[in-house]
């Protein structure tokens, strides 16, 4: 059997995340269009003070997730066939934690937005609480619980150089 090479590994690792990228691309863009077009609407006018603050505060979110989930594309071209492969991974991973984090935010806040729009105060912040718990339990607590199940596997994100190509 063929044992995968760390250079092989590298590559693997950024298609990888680049596929896990395009995923979060798609979401947070669209997060993106309904708040910039948003404010144009009819309705728009009748928010309140409140509602303005969190509004900004998921517009400029969806913001900084689309910058820095799009950012490894740029740092990519940046280092197009330099052998830097190792730096563009660690730099896209952590690109892609913040961006999640950033969406996270904008999205909880656009749940905070719209439920306080159409319900009380009191129901949009409980709605807003159980969907960030949501987001938290599927994007961090269940990912990090699953670490420690079936060590003994061979796991194909495995930072070992020498696991094998094909399993």
């Amino acid at each position: 059997m063929s044992r995968e090479t760390e250079k092989q590994r590298w590559q693997r690792n950024f298609a990888d995340l680049l596929q896990e990228l395009r995923v979060a691309q798609t979401g947070v863009q669209i997060l993106f269009a309904f708040l910039l077009t948003l404010p144009f609407s009819n309705g728009f006018t009748r928010i309140t003070e409140f509602q303005r603050d969190v509004y900004i505060v998921a517009l400029l979110a969806a913001a900084a997730a689309t910058a820095m989930i799009i950012s490894p594309v740029a740092f990519h071209r940046a280092l197009f066939r330099q052998g830097r492969k190792p730096e563009l991974v660690r730099f896209a991973h952590r690109m892609a934690s913040g961006g999640l984090a950033f969406m996270l935010i904008s999205m909880v806040s656009a749940v905070l937005l719209i439920t306080d729009f159409v319900l009380s105060r009191p129901v949009a912040f409980v709605l807003s609480g159980v969907t960030a718990l949501w987001f938290l339990g599927f994007w961090v607590i269940l990912p990090f619980a699953r670490r420690g199940w079936g060590d003994d596997e061979i796991d194909d994100d495995d930072d070992d150089p020498q696991v094998l190509v094909g399993d």
